[in-house]
This record gives structure tokens, C-alpha cells and sequence, in this order.
């Protein structure tokens, strides 16, 4: 009887199939002197008799940390090119033939309670009136001057400038002292100094308009005229400022008006009724012109023969024929003529007449044509 031959089964044997490559055998977990098979960690089970030879090679990874691997585990059959060691999302060892756990979380689903408390249930607040709105830009445009103090510089120091060089440069030529002449001259010094004054609405809105204000407020659900109205109130706020600085400089100097308080303040609301209507042509001038300067030359080219030939600084009766029939048809004429009236206490009907005339005709024409160019698309 021959001597029994004992055989490593991971050595392979004729049982195993020949041609079998040798697996890799991992040192760490040899036992010194145990005669049987030596198994890898979860590739085997205590008391088996032979381990079945694995068709491919199989790495068993050292580990580097607690949970991690420094290199990936191959399955027979698939392919590892591509792969990083991010890649392996077991611990351990992965057994030939075993696919690897997905990693993906299910994401969890939005509840419809979820998503109704997330919205708003209190009621939509109710759209803006007309008025509302125009004064809500209005006062908007009132901020500027916060922010921008230059703004009040045509108000303020303008209408000062031009009462005292008026008044004391021509007033001994025109008359027979300079305080005489400020009683003819500080109604038309109003009308001219706030008709100049109206032309900067049409340089603000240009202005707006090409920094992209504009077409953000006209996107906006409210009165669609209430941007432009609000900056024609605004500018109307700025034309009294100036106003009252005139008539506190020529209270001062000597101007003591006739017709009262009542007259002043008759005249003054005339005067900014006009203001409005005339700004509607720098509105219409506004949206046209390509820049700011460009609605200030032409603005101005309007500007300087309406108030020069007129009635501000002389009486008409002094002027050529062909310049009467020009000045008497003046619209700025006939607001002098019936400021000065009021003031003074003077019967003014006809004047007043024309100049209400003048600022229905304004309107009429004017405000349609800057409605259509704010609602055309630019």
C-alpha cells in the first residue's frame, strides 16, 4: 500500500481541470502549518473540500483605509478600461460573477401639500389706477433730483440769473429806473424761463429710453400712459419751484404785483398749465431723437424765436410790421400778456381764452402722437 499523496488544491490537481491557472494566493491570510486549501476572504466557506479553479486571474486588493481600495475589482467577462478607482463601491472584495450594488439614491418625490405651501395664497393685490401709477412715476422721477442735485440747477439758478441781468442791464435803457422795469419785466421773465425749463423732459426721457428703462416700465401691467403723465407732473413740481424762486427774488427787488394773491396765484396756474401741454412736444421730440443733444438743439431752435420775438422784454408796438403779425400770434405772446393781466389786476378774458386754446390744441395734437411712439415697438 503506496502512501497517500496530499495535494494543495490551489495548486490545482487533476480534479480541477488541467490547464488551470494557479490562483494567487493572499499571504495575509496563510496559517502556518494547516494542512487543507487556503482561501481568500469571500471566495470560500469553511470545511469545502477543493476550491474550484477561477477562469480568470483575480486580484484581491490590498486595503489602504478603512472601507477604500487602491485598485478596482475585474469580474470575469466585463472590462475595465475607463475606470477610476472611485469606480469599486464595495468593500472588500467583489466575487466573480456578482454585479456591484448601484450607488444612485432614489431622489424623493415633491408632495402636492408640498408644493401648495410653497405658493402664495394670499389674494393678488388689485391693479394700480391711472392716477395712482402717474404718481407713483412721478415721484420716481422726483428721486432723481436726490440723487442727482444738478437737476435743480436749471430751477434755481437760472431764474436768478436772468431777473438780475434783465432787470439792471436793461431796465435804465427801457424804462426810467430798473425797478420800473421789473414790474413789466419779472411776468415775462416766468413765462420764458419756464417754457426753456420744459425742454429738459424731453432730454430726460430720451435719456431713459436708451439706458433700457423705458421698455421695462412699459412691460409693466399698469395705465399705459402713466409713465409719460408722471413725468410731466414731476417736471410740473420743478416749473413751480422755479416759479416761487422768481417771485421771492422779485418781491425782494422791488415787484409788487396789483392784482393780489389771488392774481399771483391765477397766474402761476395758467402758467403751468401751458408748461404741461408745451411739454408734450418735447415728449413727442424725446422719443424721436437718437440722443439727448440732439433733442436739445433742435428743442432750442423752437425755443429762441418764440420767447425773443415776443412780448417778454419790450412792447410789440416798438417792432417792425412783418415782426408784429409774428409776435401777436405767438403763443408765448398771449401768456404774457395774460400773466402780466393778472398780476397787475388787469381784465385778461381774451388773453386767458388764448391761451387755453393754445394748450387744448397742444394736447390734442401732441399727446396722441407720443401715445403712439411709446407703443410702438422700438
Amino acid at each position: 500500500m503506496s502512501d497517500r499523496t496530499d495535494h494543495n488544491p490551489a495548486a490545482g490537481s487533476p480534479d480541477a481541470g488541467n490547464g488551470a491557472d494557479r490562483a494567487d494566493v493572499n499571504p495575509a491570510t496563510r496559517t502556518e502549518g494547516a494542512p487543507g486549501p487556503v482561501t481568500t476572504p469571500g471566495t470560500a466557506t469553511p470545511g469545502t473540500a477543493t476550491a474550484t479553479a477561477a477562469p480568470e486571474r483575480t486580484t484581491t486588493p490590498a486595503t489602504t483605509s478603512a472601507g477604500t481600495t487602491n485598485s478596482d475589482t475585474t469580474t470575469p467577462g466585463t472590462s475595465t478600461s475607463g475606470t477610476t478607482k472611485s469606480d469599486t463601491a464595495t468593500r472588500g472584495t467583489t466575487s466573480p460573477g456578482k454585479s456591484r450594488p448601484s450607488t444612485a439614491a432614489a431622489e424623493p418625490a415633491i408632495s402636492e401639500s408640498t408644493l401648495r405651501a410653497a405658493l402664495s395664497t394670499r389674494t393678488r393685490p388689485p391693479r394700480p389706477s391711472g392716477v395712482t401709477a402717474s404718481l407713483i412715476f412721478g415721484w420716481r422721477a422726483m428721486l432723481k433730483i436726490r440723487h442727482v442735485p444738478m437737476q435743480l440747477f436749471d430751477v434755481t439758478v437760472f431764474p436768478i440769473m436772468f431777473v438780475l441781468m434783465f432787470t439792471y442791464l436793461f431796465g435804465g435803457a427801457l424804462a426810467d429806473s430798473p425797478r420800473e422795469y421789473l414790474q413789466f419785466l419779472l411776468p415775462g421773465i416766468l413765462v420764458q424761463t419756464v417754457a426753456w425749463i420744459t425742454i429738459y423732459t424731453g432730454m430726460g426721457l430720451n435719456s431713459d429710453i436708451h439706458k433700457g428703462v423705458f421698455d421695462r416700465f412699459r412691460s409693466l401691467p399698469v395705465w399705459r400712459p402713466a409713465l409719460l403723465v408722471g413725468m410731466l407732473l414731476a417736471d410740473v413740481a420743478r416749473y413751480t419751484m422755479a416759479t416761487v424762486i422768481m417771485l421771492a427774488l422779485g418781491l425782494a427787488l422791488g415787484f409788487r404785483p396789483d392784482g393780489g394773491p389771488v392774481g399771483v396765484v391765477a397766474a402761476v396756474a395758467l402758467l403751468l398749465l401751458f408748461s404741461f401741454a408745451l411739454s408734450w412736444l418735447w415728449t413727442v421730440l424725446g422719443m424721436k431723437m437718437q440722443t439727448p443733444e440732439a433733442v436739445m438743439q433742435t428743442s432750442m431752435t423752437v425755443m429762441f424765436p418764440l420767447t425773443f420775438a415776443s412780448n417778454v422784454f419790450v412792447d410789440p408796438d416798438t417792432m417792425p410790421g412783418w415782426v408784429q403779425a409774428f409776435v401777436n400770434h405767438n403763443p408765448i405772446t398771449h401768456l404774457t400778456s395774460a400773466i402780466r393781466d393778472l398780476m397787475h389786476g388787469s381784465p385778461a378774458g381774451t388773453e386767458i381764452a388764448w391761451v387755453l386754446g393754445w394748450s387744448i390744441g397742444l394736447v390734442l395734437v401732441f399727446a396722441p402722437l407720443a401715445m403712439r411712439l411709446y407703443n410702438a415697438e422700438r
